[in-house]
């Protein structure tokens, strides 16, 4: 039994990689960042999906800007599946305010969230990760850290992301030896969730829709569908890379 660790499980990218990974010998820890009712609505409904589906899957929520929680998720996963094989961390968001308007605390949360979370959760799974080479680590990333384009900036988020990609790369290098992998996938503007618009007003997500050369939004499960390669056997050789999943986003 595979046992992964998924944050963010509760929409858009994250419930797409944890329905696709959900089947028979998977075991599935789902975190949302949420505590009100709609948002544990979700988590609770993608689990319920992913047991339909042949998996044994949980979930927990909880502030990951808060030390010591995504170590608290790593030792619940523990408690109820087993040693970690599998950390995906997909939880983030959009935070759109300029340069100028960011105050310290907006910064010091996308941190938080995006790559200090990243840290504490395999730092604390890394005795199971590296126990045997099929351990496998995948960062949600986004374009906004390498596309810089008048009014469209993300200086919080953009920042954060460019620490979690840092931080990846350099767990790669420690993860080598074990034979386990580390790697990041840079989604590009992405369909949200009916109801969800993220940062975005409608009006400007019709406008993103084209900004790439294929012309349209990424799916969630076209970005879950990359991370579930680099999960496999098939991408053992694959490690410290970032795999833009963007429609050509980034080579603008």
């Amino acid at each position: 039994m595979r046992v992964s660790i998924i944050t963010g499980g509760g929409s858009g990218i994250g419930a797409a990689i944890a329905r696709r990974l959900a089947g028979p010998d998977q075991a599935l820890m789902l975190h949302g960042q949420g505590t009100d009712a709609a948002g544990l609505q979700r988590l609770h409904a993608v689990t319920s999906e992913c047991t339909r589906a042949g998996a044994r899957a949980e979930w927990r929520s909880g502030d990951l800007a808060v030390p010591a929680t995504a170590a608290d998720l790593v030792r619940a996963t523990r408690e109820t599946f087993g040693p970690v094989d599998t950390v995906v961390h997909a939880a983030g968001f959009a935070d759109r305010r300029s340069f100028a308007d960011l105050p310290r605390d907006g910064l010091e949360r996308s941190f938080a969230v995006i790559a200090a979370a990243f840290h504490e959760l395999v730092r604390t799974a890394l005795p199971d990760l590296t126990r045997k080479p099929q351990g496998r680590v995948v960062a949600i990333s986004s374009f906004n850290a390498h596309r810089f384009v008048p009014n469209g900036t993300f200086p919080s988020s953009s920042a954060a992301k460019a620490a979690l990609e840092a931080l990846v790369k350099c767990l790669a290098i420690e993860l080598a030896g074990s034979g386990a992998t580390a790697n990041i996938v840079v989604p590009g503007y992405t369909r949200k969730d009916e109801g969800r618009s993220g940062a975005l007003d409608a009006a400007t997500w019709q406008a993103v829709a084209g900004a790439n050369p294929q012309a349209r939004l990424a799916e969630p499960d076209e970005v879950a569908a990359a991370v579930a390669f680099l999960l496999s056997p098939d991408a053992c050789h694959i490690t410290g890379v970032l795999l833009p999943v963007d429609g050509g986003l980034t080579l603008m």
